[in-house]
């Protein structure tokens, strides 16, 4: 059954991979005509350092799994593996990371 949710419900979730890592909380939420375009969200303290300590991403709206009481977003399509060999190479300086 498909229960409609507001966006303003969705903001504060807890967001985690499909492979059941915590990721983050959901921040903020990017409208593109009036449909939901992509999401900011805040990364724990755990996954900011495979993201070079960056404090957010922005996953765009097909990378979301599921919307329930929590969020579940795809962890192939996260930047954490190639962030992580980045770093090694000391090229990552942005605070927030767009996929």
């Amino acid at each position: 059954m498909l229960k409609i949710k507001k966006v303003s419900e969705i903001v504060g979730k807890r967001v985690y991979t499909d492979s059941g890592d915590f990721f983050g909380e959901i921040e903020e939420v990017n409208l593109v005509e009036n449909k939901i375009d992509s999401w900011r969200i805040r990364v724990s303290g755990a996954m900011g350092s495979f993201l070079g300590g960056a404090r957010g991403v922005v996953i765009p709206h097909q990378f979301v799994r599921a919307i329930g009481d929590i969020c579940i977003v795809s962890k192939a399509n996260l930047p954490i593996q190639e962030e992580s060999m980045m770093m090694s190479e000391g090229s990552l300086d942005d605070e927030e990371i767009e996929l």
